[in-house]
């Protein structure tokens, strides 16, 4: 082949790989994620500890990687109902769900049918953050501790009431817990989410609740609930000077946790770069003072490490709604 042809053979070549190049970065680029909004479910009423943290949550990531990150609360059977809706989604990564322990690993030995497998239906992104959960009563209420709970509801069983979220809540069925723990009958009262239930309990319609210090530590600091007991196992940073109620009721204790979930099938790389950005967010000096003005702590893992939790979470509280006697079906 002459020189001339050789070269024009060449450009040609050259002028192909260019346009294939291009072609791939226009594709990389229509691939990017995220390319358009992302809707996070929350399988909660608003006002509530879920809700609070997966506001701070979607408000970081929007900031992190330039899309809107919409949260899209959910609520309604114990948290069933959101999380089945977040099981069913395109596994785009366009719509993810932040959920509290309670609905994904509480709920399937609650409930009959749930709607949805906790570990057949999603891929774990990262868990998120611990909430201090606390036993508090209305200011009129005569007990001060958890100790005159107990010797009052003793006294007279079923006359003291116990708000909570909704039947299958957390806080309704960590008040089944210390009930049986505490050898007491307590008169449970199911609202439409937390705020409805601390509006109440405010206002002395009911006397006790279990409630997260997110939706409760303001309530708290004002003066307008006083804190029977803290529910983790160790005291929270938010309340230093509040016992827990295991220092009452020996061995008695539990750290919710709440985490960010896709549903299964998701692409890797998303579930990947979610996890490394989530990590990143939740490092933020601003993320980790915003969670702690909630009585919240920044929780952080790998998708892996989350999935090994999950599945060892699920057994564990088998277990214990067992042994507590708690239902809702």
């Amino acid at each position: 082949m002459q020189p001339t042809r050789r070269l024009a053979a060449h450009a040609v070549t050259a002028a192909f790989a260019l346009l294939a190049i291009g072609a791939a970065g226009s594709a990389f680029a229509e691939d990017k994620y995220p390319s358009k909004p992302v809707t996070v479910i929350v399988p909660q009423a608003p006002g509530g500890a879920n809700d609070a943290i997966a506001r701070i949550v979607a408000q970081k990531l929007t900031e992190t990687l330039g899309q809107q990150f919409l949260v899209d609360n959910r609520p309604g059977a114990g948290g069933n109902i959101g999380t089945a809706a977040a099981a069913k989604a395109r596994n785009d990564g366009y719509t993810l769900l932040l959920t509290v322990n309670s609905a994904h690993v509480i709920n399937p030995a609650l409930y009959k049918s749930t709607g949805f497998d906790p570990v057949k239906d999603f891929e774990p992104i990262s868990p998120v953050a611990t909430a201090g959960y606390v036993l508090v009563a209305n200011t009129g209420f005569a007990p001060r501790t958890v100790a005159e709970l107990i010797t009052a509801a003793k006294a007279a069983p079923g006359k003291y009431t116990i708000a909570s979220a909704g039947n299958g809540t957390l806080n309704h069925l960590i008040g089944e817990m210390l009930g049986k723990a505490a050898g007491i009958e307590l008169t449970h009262v199911p609202y439409k989410g937390a705020s409805a239930a601390v509006t109440d309990l405010v206002g002395g319609q009911v006397q006790v609740s279990v409630q997260s210090l997110p939706s409760s530590i303001s309530f708290i600091k004002s003066g307008k609930l006083k804190v029977l007991g803290v529910v983790n196992e160790h005291r929270v940073s938010a309340l230093p000077d509040s016992p827990t109620i295991g220092e009452t009721i020996k061995g008695f204790g539990s750290t919710p946790w709440y985490g960010l979930f896709a549903p299964a099938g998701t692409p890797k790389a998303v579930i990947t770069q979610l996890s490394a950005t989530l990590a990143k967010v939740l490092d933020a000096p601003d993320t980790k003072e915003k969670l702690a003005t909630l009585g919240c702590e920044p929780f952080k893992g790998s998708p892996e490490q989350f999935a090994t939790l999950v599945k060892e979470d699920l057994p564990k509280w088998a277990r214990i709604v067992k042994e507590s006697g708690a239902t809702v079906d």
